[in-house]
């Protein structure tokens, strides 16, 4: 699993704030300056508040506290203002700032209490003052860093142990004990592009098609539906290019079946072991979306509040659409605010039958 926490750190400020921060935008508002930046979708690139640049439209525009927030959700710094170089006038972003710093600086990981320290102010503050920033903890962002540069150094070609090393990991054990948890794999396989991993699937017909099930020793790490069991295991071959992949329906039937039990309506929670990649932000839209309950719907924007990133719609959009398990992660629950269906990994069809016989089953 890639979960490099805080790859999507939303660190929102409150709603409630956000039309006087557009204001500011709109009227290149200087004071503001340091106190959060916004990101333009259509560009990729966030900018300060007084960014001499031409405005974009609202509706493609988030808000970040930290330049940080904004860099880890994909955005760029905009070269006309130089926003990661703003002084933070609010204490708060301030300090969060300096403690991510000491972090990312850091040989090895920091713990709470020395951080603290370092830093002047208590524990609790410290804990509490980071997480209503970034919306994480501060152990969250560091094996987020950690995590990313072990990565980063790998794909480079540099070898495991001083790779590991390099990353802030005190011994190989470390490493291996959080590899599940940041990586998906082993630090062998992921170094060698999942090349030894060994990857079984079963594919069965359904009342959409067909259901594909695919499952490492540790989980299941895709659930697919599609019209051809030909084009359904090509993709999985495709997309797991480096591993053995192969068909075993008899291994699996336990796992199918019980989809199979969800989807005509006599299992309405799926509790099945997983193993996918993801980052920090997407387990969180996934674990918002396992919350559902059967039968009901909630909106992206609904999802977003839920996890206390309410101007990160698109990026629970994207999470949706990028989920490896359908159904058992069910992302089809989530619709437009409008009550509009909106994009579906495996077809709008498959969708609309979807909530509608769920919807049916509930009721009766």
């Amino acid at each position: 699993m890639n979960l490099a926490l805080a790859k999507q750190m939303n660190s929102a400020p409150a709603p409630q704030d956000y039309e006087r921060l557009w204001e500011a935008v709109i009227t290149k508002d200087a004071r503001h300056d340091g106190k959060f930046v916004f990101a333009v979708s259509s560009t990729g690139i966030y900018c300060r508040p007084s960014c001499p640049s031409r405005r974009p439209r609202r509706d493609r525009v988030s808000f970040f506290a930290l330049p940080e927030a904004a860099e880890r959700a994909g955005f760029r710094a905009c070269l006309r203002c130089h926003p990661s170089e703003a002084n933070a006038a609010d204490a708060k972003v301030a300090l969060v700032r300096r403690a991510c710093d000491l972090i990312n600086q850091a040989d090895e990981n920091l713990k709470l209490s020395d951080l603290s320290a370092q830093l002047g102010i208590s524990s609790f503050h410290l804990q509490r003052t980071f997480k209503k920033i970034t919306g994480i903890s501060p152990r969250q962002y560091a094996d987020s860093c950690r995590a990313e540069k072990f990565k980063g150094s790998i794909r480079e070609g540099q070898p495991i142990t001083s790779a590991l090393y390099d990353a802030g990991y005190s011994s190989s054990s470390r490493l291996y004990e959080r590899s599940t948890a940041e990586l998906g794999m082993t630090p062998a396989t992921y170094s060698r592009n999942g090349r030894g991993a060994v990857i079984d699937y079963a594919v069965a017909s359904c009342d959409l098609g067909f259901l594909l099930v695919a499952a490492t020793a540790k989980g299941i790490c895709a659930v697919r539906l599609g019209s051809s069991e030909i084009d359904l295991e090509n993709d999985l071959r495709g997309e797991f290019s480096a591993a053995s992949v192969k068909r075993d329906d008899a291994q699996l039937r336990g796992w199918v079946d019980q989809i199979l039990e969800h989807l005509a309506g006599r299992r309405p929670d799926l509790n099945l072991p997983l193993d996918v990649q993801a980052t920090a932000f997407q387990r969180l839209v996934w674990e918002a979306l396992q919350a559902i309950p059967y039968g009901s719907t909630r909106s992206y924007s609904e999802v977003a509040e839920a996890i206390g990133r309410p101007t990160a719609v698109r990026a629970v959009a994207r999470a949706c659409a990028t989920n490896p398990v359908a159904l058992v992660v069910p992302c089809h629950r989530v619709i437009g605010s409008n009550k509009r269906l909106s994009g579906y990994r495996w077809g709008l069809e498959r969708k609309e039958r979807l909530l509608e016989q769920e919807r049916s089953n509930s009721e009766g």
